[in-house]
């Protein structure tokens, strides 16, 4: 029979086990969703932005694995069944508006206000360890600065 402080570890345990592999589910759909967009934008500029962000997110992909794996977990390999349905949706957006760089632009910032909404969530409302928690702020943090950056650019666009 399990002591409670072993049965609180192993819930502790599965709960991140669960958080990590749903930001990296995300992450994952992120910068599928940046690839997609790099081929709807028009202007070198905004091609080169949408590419450095998916490479971000397969940074972010990256280190979450190497928790999940320190945990002894086998992390997830693709994004969500949720994920591949928004890029459908921006397909069809895409076709129905022209492919502009402004329509882009504003399914990046839709986007990366869901990830700041979620990390934030993920964040406040589990107990995690400090180093995981560092990880995930720091990412926070960047997606935060890439939503400003996505700000500036779609005033230009």
């Amino acid at each position: 029979m399990k002591t409670s402080l072993e049965e609180a570890r192993e819930q502790t345990h599965k709960d991140t086990v669960n958080v990590l592999q749903n930001i990296i589910e995300k992450n994952y759909d992120a910068e599928k969703g940046y690839k997609k967009a790099m081929t709807d934008a028009k202007t070198p500029a905004l091609k080169n932005f949408l590419k450095e962000q998916a490479l971000q997110r397969s940074h972010f992909a990256t280190a979450i694995d190497k928790e999940l794996r320190q945990l002894g977990e086998a992390p997830k390999e693709s994004g969500s069944v949720t994920g591949s349905l928004h890029r459908a949706w921006i397909d069809i957006k895409s076709s129905l508006t022209g492919d502009d760089d402004e329509a882009v632009l504003e399914e990046v910032i839709r986007g990366e206000k869901a990830s700041v909404d979620e990390y934030q969530d993920v964040i406040k409302n589990n107990t995690l360890e400090p180093h995981i928690n560092s990880v995930l702020e720091s990412q926070l943090r960047d997606i935060q600065r890439t939503l400003g950056r996505v700000k500036t650019l779609e005033d230009i666009a």
